[in-house]
C-alpha cells in the first residue's frame, strides 16, 4: 500500500517544488513506483518534469470539480518511475467553484483512494498557503515533509503551520502525522545556515532529517531543462543530497 507525502510549507521559495520533483525522482530511481500530485496554481512541478502544462485537457482541477476520473488525469511515467497528476492556472479557481460542495476537504482523498495501491509512494506538492487546496492534500496525505530554509526567518510561520497541521488531525484526519522537517539551501560556508539548524533543533519535537539539502546550482538549473537534478547532473551536490534523503524516507517507511 502505498505511502502518502504532502510537502507543505505556506512559505513561497523554501524549496517546495524543488524537494517535490527531485525527492520522487530519487525514489524512483531506487526501484520504488511514484505518484507527484501537483496542487499548486502555479504548475512548477508540473513543467519540472517536461510537461507542457497549458496544453493539458486534464488536470487536477477538472478531477477536484469531477469533471474526469484520476485515471484520465494522470500522465504515466513522465521519468521512468514517476507519473504525475498535473496542475496549471485554472486551479486557482477551484475554492470559489466549490464554495458549497459538501465535504469538499475530502475530495481528493476520494480520488485517491482508487489508485493508491498502485504506488509505492504518492507525493503532494502544496501551494504555498494554506487554503483548501492544502487542506484536501493534508486529509489525503499519511505525513506531512516540511521543508525549511536555512535563513533567519526559518521559523517565522513553523509554528501556524504545525497547529494546521494539528487541527488537521484533530478535525479531519485523525491518521495524519509529522513525517518531518528538512533543511534546503543550506551554506556550509555560512555561520548562519548552520545556526538555523541548531535553532530550529532546539525548538521542535517533530523529527529533523539528517540530510541537508545544500544552495546549489546545478538544483537552479535542472527545472529549465524539464527534468530532475538526477537526470541533469547525478554527481552534484544536489542529487546526491536526495538520493540521501530518500533513503531516510525509506528506512522510515520500513521502521
Amino acid at each position: 500500500m502505498g505511502k502518502i507525502i504532502a510537502i507543505a510549507n505556506q512559505k513561497g521559495g523554501v524549496g517546495k517544488t524543488t524537494t517535490s520533483i527531485n525527492l520522487s525522482a530519487a525514489l524512483a530511481a531506487k526501484g520504488k513506483k511514484v505518484l507527484v500530485i501537483d496542487t499548486d496554481p502555479q504548475g512548477n512541478t508540473t513543467s519540472g518534469f517536461g510537461v507542457e502544462k497549458n496544453e493539458l485537457e486534464n488536470t487536477i482541477y477538472e478531477l477536484m470539480l469531477s469533471e474526469c476520473s484520476i485515471k484520465e488525469c494522470i500522465l504515466n511515467d513522465v521519468i521512468p518511475g514517476v507519473s504525475i497528476i498535473p496542475s496549471n492556472v485554472n486551479l486557482a479557481a477551484a475554492e470559489i467553484e466549490l464554495i458549497g460542495v459538501d465535504r469538499k476537504e475530502y475530495i481528493l482523498k476520494r480520488e485517491v483512494e482508487w489508485i493508491k495501491d498502485c504506488y509505492d509512494y504518492i507525493m503532494i506538492d502544496c501551494p504555498p498557503s494554506l487554503n483548501l487546496l492544502t487542506i484536501n492534500s493534508m486529509t489525503t496525505a499519511d505525513s506531512v515533509l516540511v521543508p525549511i530554509q536555512c535563513e533567519y526567518y526559518a521559523l517565522e510561520g513553523l509554528s501556524q503551520l504545525i497547529h494546521t497541521i494539528n487541527l488537521v488531525k484533530e478535525r479531519l484526519n485523525p491518521d495524519l502525522d509529522m513525517e518531518g522537517v528538512v533543511f534546503t539551501m543550506y551554506d556550509s560556508r555560512t555561520n548562519l545556515s548552520m545556526q538555523v539548524v541548531e535553532n530550529v533543533k532546539s525548538h521542535l519535537s517533530q523529527r529533523v532529517f539528517r540530510t541537508l539539502i545544500p544552495r546549489n546550482i546545478r538544483l537552479a538549473e535542472a527545472p529549465s531543462y524539464g527534468i530532475p537534478i538526477n537526470m541533469y547532473d547525478g554527481k552534484s551536490a544536489g542529487a546526491e543530497a536526495y538520493m540521501l534523503l530518500a533513503d531516510e524516507i525509506i528506512s522510515g517507511k520500513d521502521d
